[in-house]
């Protein structure tokens, strides 16, 4: 028997043995905020759920057509108490629910800066074909599919995409946030426990897409220190030169260390779209009349 029942329990988590259950393991204040906050949401509704699929198997079981005792009522059409219970319950838990999702809105707005005794590391990213381009502004250097913090240290991402739209996600950490062209946003981490953990695309970008992830290493902060010096000591400045040939199309692209950077060149790759977003401010306004005259001849020509 016991033989029997350690086979169909292997039967039961063979299936799940490859799953990663990262979003139930935050390694950072802003992932583990997120994972209670699926729990609540979750078992707030499941209030709902459990009871309702309960009844159903009561309610089948206890008016089967072989229970000659359970009662029957054909004239029974109401009853104030289910009334209370149907609409009262759904809407209690709508009120929490509601609450809930105003308080953590602006609590775990992406945009909003991590209350730290220590400064926060600022890091831009670049959304590239397909790799990611991190940049320490303050350092003066650049990484390319490698991310390096020092843990119970805010860490500020400016991000943006040199290519098509992305999405930047370290779900071990926190959340994910978008990246486009011309644009910037904002997201705001911090880890809690050293490690590295898996970064990666959560946007489709092309036929590249499953090989744009990155390592983040979460470390002491005298360890962040030797990384930033091996990174120095790399003698490979990033100009403008470096970047045309990173930015060609590439797959699987290697961890790729970038000694120097301009403070200015996240901002250079930001403005090569500024006409972009401008042009349809910049086009001509329609002359008085013109439009009405459009709109009367699309009539007519239907």
């Amino acid at each position: 028997m016991r033989r029997i029942k350690s086979c169909l329990m292997a039967l039961v988590i063979a299936p799940i043995s490859g799953c990663n259950w990262v979003l139930f393991n935050p390694k950072g204040q802003i992932a583990l905020e997120q994972r209670n906050l699926i729990i609540l949401a979750t078992a707030l509704m499941l209030i709902v759920v459990i009871p309702v699929i309960v009844m159903t198997f009561l309610f089948a079981w206890r008016y089967r057509s072989t229970n000659k005792n359970a009662r029957y009522s054909p004239r029974w059409d109401s009853s104030h108490k289910i009334e209370a219970v149907v609409w009262g319950v759904p809407l209690i838990i709508i009120m929490i629910l509601g609450w809930v999702t105003w308080v953590t809105t602006h609590t775990l707005d992406p945009y909003r800066p991590i209350e730290s005794a220590n400064p926060p590391l600022n890091v831009q990213v670049i959304a590239m074909d397909w790799k990611w381009l991190f940049i320490y502004p303050d350092l003066g250097i650049a990484t390319v599919n490698e991310l390096a913090m020092p843990v119970h240290t805010p860490v500020s991402f400016t991000v943006t995409s040199d290519a098509a739209m992305n999405s930047f996600f370290i779900p071990a950490l926190g959340g994910q946030i978008y990246a486009m062209a011309g644009m910037q946003t904002r997201l705001h981490m911090i880890a809690n426990e050293a490690g590295q953990y898996r970064g990666f695309s959560a946007n489709y970008s092309g036929p590249g897409f499953s090989d744009m992830h990155f390592s983040t290493l979460a470390t002491s902060p005298a360890e962040f220190d030797a990384w930033v010096a091996r990174v120095r000591a790399a003698s490979r400045p990033l100009d403008l030169g470096a970047y045309k040939t990173l930015a060609i199309p590439t797959h699987g692209y290697d961890v790729t260390y970038y000694s120097r950077v301009d403070q200015q060149f996240f901002k250079t790759i930001v403005d090569k779209y500024e006409g972009m977003n401008k042009a349809r401010k910049t086009m001509p306004e329609p002359v008085a009349g013109e439009e009405a005259d459009d709109r009367n001849l699309t009539r007519k020509e239907r």
